[in-house]
């Protein structure tokens, strides 16, 4: 039996657009990602390139959790002598929006060259308009408690349970087994009292 591999250019490539306004950035990377690298799709092929194509509006109103406006910060490094810089979040964000995304993603790839091609398919935008209309990019709000895609990628269905009914001990009938075992120890008990005493 062969495992199936990929080959590049034969999978048609699906583009899916999300709201990023109020989801924290890690989780909502930690869904990205994955879509990139093309793990949600059943052929899968760590050397292809196998993902989708990823829109991301709002991305200035993404939320991080706890103090890390204020505590969490990015550093660069130029390659001279007293380059390096540190840059809090807060700031990062008035100054290059779509920046505090993209780094959350791109940790989260393969750090290689494909995975460099992989993250080329993330689209950012600060405003909530884009230029990829005519891709006609589906929804994919499902996985943060908005209305699923048609797929259904990452919202798994709820098994319907039965609703637990209370039954009083007062409101059970009898059935029919019950009334004959009843109606059989009412008769053994009347033919031992009418039977005539042992001399």
């Amino acid at each position: 039996m062969n495992c199936y591999q990929a080959k590049a250019g034969e999978l048609t490539k699906s583009w899916y657009v999300i709201d990023a306004t109020d989801l924290v950035v890690g989780r909502l990377a930690a869904q990205i990602a994955p879509i990139l690298m093309g793990k949600h799709r059943p052929t899968y092929t760590p050397h292809i390139d196998t993902g989708d194509f990823v829109i991301v509006t709002n991305v200035d109103k993404v939320v991080f959790t706890g103090k890390k406006w204020q505590q969490k910060s990015y550093q660069r490094y130029s390659g001279h002598p007293g380059g390096q810089k540190d840059e809090v979040a807060w700031k990062l964000l008035q100054r290059r929006p779509e920046r505090i995304l993209q780094l959350a993603v791109q940790r989260m790839m393969p750090k290689n060259k494909i995975g460099r091609h992989m993250l080329g398919k993330l689209k950012l935008y600060a405003g909530s308009q884009h230029p990829h209309q005519a891709q006609a990019p589906l929804p994919l709000d499902g996985i943060f408690g908005r209305p699923a895609p048609a797929g259904g990628l990452f919202v798994p269905k709820a098994i319907p349970q039965a609703p637990r009914v209370k039954v009083e001990a007062s409101k059970v009938e009898d059935t029919p087994a019950t009334a004959t075992a009843t109606a059989t120890a009412e008769q053994v008990s009347t033919a031992s009292d009418t039977a005539p005493a042992a001399e």
